[in-house]
């Protein structure tokens, strides 16, 4: 699906200079990882609940009644040695969908470009074996500077049973691109960029019932953190803009199922 790659993807909205992703940088962000993935495993075991809406019979009323739920998971970004990650969730249901539909379309990587634009500027699958895939996304963000990226992931998908999938997507490359679309345009070495985004891994979830189906995404990304002085104009854009960009990629993923 187009993970939450572009999908929760937000930049800072003024130029600012390069960041430099460092190896601690890169350790905090593993570790909230692991620790993110010990929390996510237990969903799939016998006697939890498998969707995060079902925790809450409100959300679950919300979802039901069209709306599209997010929520910022730790109330805040959590600050690490020169960086920010920001986890973000978010649930959709589509009435009327089915499981098959839901994954045939979510796996056809091809054509995501036309589901999820003008975000997505280009999207393809690399390679496919089995339930793994790898695929390439150009995504484009535009917040006073245009920001656009090359970004690679690594895609695996799980059955649990015949009514629910889930599917876990880990960023491997993404490389900021100066002077996107001119003769000159380049790639920038991939960490030796402005930060606008150096990690995005995304976890799916997908259980039909109810007359359609549920559609859940936690988006876990890694951005530089903020530059100094500037705290008063980029720190509400921080907290907002990558609950935004999920629960427009949700509203985006129902609207293109309910077509089909």
């Amino acid at each position: 699906m187009r993970l939450v790659w572009a999908l929760a993807l937000w930049c800072l909205p003024v130029p600012c200079a390069h960041a430099g992703l460092k190896p601690e940088t890169v350790a905090a962000f593993d570790r909230y990882i692991r620790n993110t993935e010990t929390e996510l495993d237990k969903r799939v075991q016998p006697g939890h609940k498998f969707l995060w809406v079902d925790e809450s019979p409100q959300r679950v009323a919300q979802v039901r009644a069209g709306q599209v739920v997010v929520e910022d998971r730790r109330g805040g970004t959590t600050e690490v040695p020169g960086g920010l990650i920001h986890d973000w969730i978010g649930a959709v249901f589509i009435p009327g969908a089915t499981l098959a539909k839901t994954l045939a379309m979510v796996q056809d990587y091809n054509h995501h470009r036309d589901i999820y634009k003008p975000d997505l500027i280009s999207s393809h699958l690399v390679s496919r074996k089995g339930e793994d895939f790898k695929i390439h996304l150009r995504v484009l963000k535009k917040k006073i500077v245009t920001v656009v990226l090359d970004t690679d992931y690594d895609v695996h998908y799980c059955r649990l049973d015949n009514s629910r999938w889930y599917s876990r997507a880990y960023s491997t490359r993404i490389s900021e691109i100066e002077n996107p679309g001119r003769p000159d345009e380049r790639s920038l070495p991939p960490g030796d960029d402005h930060g606008f985004l150096w990690r995005l891994d995304s976890y799916w979830r997908f259980e039909e019932r109810d007359g359609g189906v549920y559609i859940e995404c936690e988006a876990v990304s890694l951005t530089r953190d903020i530059p100094a002085g500037l705290g008063w104009l980029i720190g509400p854009i921080i907290k907002d803009l990558p609950g935004a960009a999920l629960g427009n990629t949700l509203r985006q993923t129902r609207a293109a199922l309910a077509k089909r």
